[in-house]
């Protein structure tokens, strides 16, 4: 007799860095998403499978919901609402270093129409670093009253352990999703080496530059001496910009080349020749053909 298999879509919404990338990396066990201080590192909703015994969790991490104020920004609030229209649970993740703000009550209006639909988890992060997180709950909770609060921190495997168990229990009855064997993200490639190189670029650049910044890779290439060649574009809205990517002598490049060669090699485990190259695409932000050629591709119009 078959054994019975559970899956589901399980939601990670909130506001912008609050640590929804984190907490997914340590529910996989492994990095999928890139991770940075700057407010709104994600852009695009990406997917990370979890398979464990007979269930299986298709995460899907969100942007940060938040006031667009161009294209981009339409898009990326555009990722919540569709990854909130056929979900089995949310997780919305609060940072409980600080009180609610005005786009912590946004994701909770997001959230209403959800309620008594789908289990929603109230998941406060930060805890580590929290000096009142117990208040801190308590006030997002006002927020939505129906959500189940919890605690923890992203970076802590025993709390989120305890969260994934959690998860797991609440998927109904069905066929996996995706095949046992299958990665732990539906990223391509290309997709996920581009994703690095921005990290490593918002890491390293202060005031609008992390956000004027997209990424593409034009060339995959294996090499005769067992060198892995990625060529990667960096995209810019103004000269003034490509000069700061770029630095003086091209330093500053070559360092967010140097990172981003690092963690594609620690986690490829291969060696790896980085060719960056730092483009303006004028204003690419608020032009909606400029976001599709850029890889941000969804029913905007």
């Amino acid at each position: 007799m078959e054994k019975k298999t559970y899956s589901g879509f399980v939601a990670l919404v909130g506001k912008p860095n609050v640590g929804k990338s984190t907490l997914l990396n340590t529910l996989l066990g492994v990095k999928v998403a890139p991770i940075s201080p700057r407010p709104q590192t994600t852009r695009k909703r990406l997917r990370g499978i979890l398979t464990e015994g007979q269930r299986q969790i298709v995460f899907v991490d969100t942007p940060g919901l938040h006031k667009p104020m161009d294209a981009l920004g339409e898009f990326m609030d555009q990722e919540v609402y569709e990854a909130l229209s056929d979900v089995n649970a949310v997780v919305w993740v609060v940072d409980l270093r600080h009180p609610p703000t005005p786009e912590d009550e946004l994701v909770a209006r997001a959230l209403k129409p959800l309620v008594g639909k789908v289990p929603i988890l109230l998941v406060g992060n930060k805890l580590d670093e929290a000096k009142y997180p117990e208040e801190a709950l308590q006030a997002y909770h006002a927020l939505l009253p129906e959500a189940l609060p919890r605690k923890l921190s992203a970076l802590n495997p025993k709390q989120v352990a305890s969260l994934k168990a959690e998860l797991l229990a609440l998927l109904p009855e069905g066929p996996f999703l995706y095949p046992e064997d299958f990665a732990k993200s539906d990223q391509d490639f290309g997709e996920w080496v581009a994703e690095i190189v921005r990290e490593e670029a918002m890491k390293r650049l202060w005031h609008e530059v992390p956000y004027a910044i997209a990424t593409k890779v034009e060339e995959v290439a294996e090499r005769e001496n067992g060198l892995l060649y990625l060529k990667v574009v960096l995209y810019v809205e103004r000269p003034t910009q490509k000069a700061i990517v770029i630095g003086e002598g091209g330093r500053k490049v070559k360092e967010i080349g140097q990172a981003a060669r690092k963690q594609l090699e620690a986690l490829l485990g291969r060696r790896v020749y980085l060719d960056l190259e730092v483009q303006v695409y004028p204003d690419w932000r608020k032009d909606p053909e400029a976001l599709r050629e850029l890889g941000y591709r969804s029913s905007l119009g």
